[in-house]
């Protein structure tokens, strides 16, 4: 990200310094602003606005954040684990059922389903901790562990709840109505991460210890803290620690109850894509009761919960200040440079063919490499008069947000946590389910809201 930040930054400038050398008053404006001090004004404007935006979004972070709290209280976490874990089992057949890497993923995917990515990276890297001791070459990715990154860089999605708040906060009426979208997009992302692991590890084989790596086998090497996201690693622990795991990591429903779920979750797919417009409104009033009501027959005190839950909100949406406003003036930046525009236009002429606007293309460009730059440049799209959250552009950037992950991030963090050097094919099957999501994206945004 300091790449990618500093990159935005110095091109909007060339181009500002360039325009503003040849420019020329346009004749019959009154007050024409040069170029270069049209960038000033518009890097004052944009931290401004990343400000209000942290502030506005206080409110709705806490309210999702204290409902998610009741509802992981409550067991909701257990239960969605209890019902991942005999797929977990088919998918990952090299991991014993009953070893500590298993429940560990079986957590960590639970929580990226409901959406506490706070508690979901923890249980990655403990997971990827593992994974490392299963793993007969130190130093290169095992196929269970290119396949469990897949998975996090896709991972379904029933309630992308910061997506929802950021919409709520930028004034959206129908900030919920990209669950929908979003799950379609995720079941689809999903699907092609396994396959594309699955397939390709066929041609990336992991070389005997002691053996002389296969040519081909190299990737690219991965650094070991994340780029600017505001997820940290956690302090490593000891092994006791590590293999220590929720009682629900270990227990299981029986196969049909955990089919007859899976089921449910793909007759979804089409609810979504026919009746999407008519369920979003009722998306978040339902949210309320349901969470709030398993909770409290779940016998847990609701009202305290939900105030420790969105205190953390409250936490969350003043740290995410910083990494808004410098990604919000480096776009703003661009944007008012002309830069944007020399970038987009060309492109759009070919994306717009399919969908895809110019306007979602920094948004799809981005996503990959940063969790924290998409998340602004997400907020500056709708946040722009001009967009804004409810429309089609806005219900498409909202999507890549809530159904994609940050493929190179998630490499970073988790790889650099157990000193993976060598990711043979954990790249390329994530990108294929970032290419998969926008796609998935681009199809139903277009049946729902285009």
């Amino acid at each position: 990200m300091n790449v990618v930040f500093f990159a935005l930054v110095a091109v909007a400038f060339v181009v500002a310094a360039v325009r503003q050398v040849t420019w020329t008053p346009p004749s019959g404006a009154e007050d024409p602003v040069p170029p270069m001090e049209a960038l000033g004004l518009g890097v004052v404007d944009s931290a401004e606005s990343a400000v209000t935006l942290a502030i506005g979004l206080v409110g709705v972070m806490a309210l999702f954040l204290g409902l998610m709290k009741v509802a992981e209280q409550g067991g909701l976490l257990r239960i969605v684990a209890k019902a991942l874990r005999p797929l977990m089992v088919r998918l990952f057949p090299e991991v014993p059922a009953t070893h500590p890497a298993m429940g560990a993923m079986i957590l960590n995917l639970s929580a990226n389903v409901l959406g506490l990515g706070n508690a979901a990276t923890p249980f990655g890297i403990r997971a990827m901790q593992q994974l490392d001791r299963l793993n007969p070459q130190k130093g290169t990715a095992s196929n269970a562990m290119v396949l469990f990154l897949a998975l996090n860089t896709s991972s379904v999605t029933l309630l992308p709840t910061g997506v929802i708040a950021l919409r709520a906060s930028a004034g959206s009426a129908d900030p919920a109505g990209i669950v929908p979208t979003t799950l379609f997009a995720t079941i689809c992302s999903t699907a092609v991460a396994i396959l594309s692991a699955k397939l390709l590890q066929r041609y990336f084989v992991t070389p005997a210890p002691g053996s002389d790596e296969p040519a081909g086998e190299a990737g690219p090497e991965v650094a070991d803290r994340p780029d600017g996201d505001p997820t940290q690693l956690p302090e490593t622990t000891d092994k006791a620690e590590e293999d220590a795991l929720p009682p629900e990591a270990g227990e299981a429903y029986p196969v049909w109850v955990s089919a007859l779920v899976l089921a449910s979750v793909a007759a979804l797919i089409p609810l979504t894509v026919l009746y999407g417009r008519a369920i979003a409104p009722w998306i978040i009033p339902g949210l309320i009761v349901l969470l709030l009501g398993f909770g409290a027959a779940k016998r847990v005190r609701v009202y305290e919960e939900f105030v420790e839950g969105a205190r953390d909100g409250f936490q969350v949406a003043l740290r995410i200040i910083p990494y808004l406003v410098a990604i919000l003036v480096a776009v703003g930046m661009l944007r008012e440079s002309g830069a944007l525009e020399l970038l987009i236009e060309p492109l759009s002429r070919v994306t717009g063919l399919i969908g895809l606007p110019g306007e979602a293309l920094p948004m799809a460009l981005l996503r990959p490499l940063s969790g924290s730059g998409a998340y602004g440049v997400l907020a500056s799209i709708i946040q722009d008069p001009a967009i804004g959250p409810d429309s089609y552009t806005g219900y498409l950037v909202s999507t890549f947000q809530g159904s994609t992950e940050t493929t190179f991030y998630v490499l970073a963090v988790y790889f650099g946590a157990v000193q993976i050097r060598r990711i043979r094919h954990a790249l390329a099957a994530g990108l294929c389910a970032d290419i998969a999501g926008v796609i998935g994206a681009v199809a139903v945004v277009s049946w729902l809201y285009g």
